[in-house]
Formats: structure tokens, C-alpha cells, sequence
């Protein structure tokens, strides 16, 4: 599949946090980094999101805005 966005990163679930409509899912991208990202349950399903699966993650957004 190709996108248009270059914000890709690849990372192994760790994580998968099941709530009543959506789901937070814990990616490993290494370095002892991860990210978490809130989808649908649906999406979980559709994706067969599990534990030990590989995923890239894309980032796309129009504002990306850091604090210290």
C-alpha cells in the first residue's frame, strides 16, 4: 500500500487496552520508545490488532506543537 504521508514508523504491539467503543493500542517502536494510539474496536477487529503484531505506524497531522 502506498500513502502519501512520510511520518511512518514500525513498531510491535505491546499492548491492547479494550474500553466499551475504542481501544488503546501500545506500539513498541524501539530505542525504549512507544507511541499509543486510540481507535475503534472495529478497527482492532478489521486489522486483527494483537499483541506481537507488526504495524507501521503514520502520522499525519497539521499541527504537531511541543511544550517545556
Amino acid at each position: 500500500m502506498k500513502i502519501s504521508a512520510r511520518n511512518q514508523i514500525k513498531g510491535t504491539v505491546t499492548n491492547v487496552k479494550d474500553g466499551a467503543v475504542n481501544a488503546q493500542v501500545t506500539v513498541d517502536i524501539g530505542g525504549g520508545n512507544t507511541v499509543v494510539s486510540s481507535i475503534t474496536l472495529e478497527s482492532v477487529q478489521n486489522l486483527g490488532i494483537a499483541v506481537g503484531k507488526e504495524v507501521t505506524i503514520i502520522v499525519k497531522a497539521t499541527d504537531v506543537m511541543l511544550g517545556v
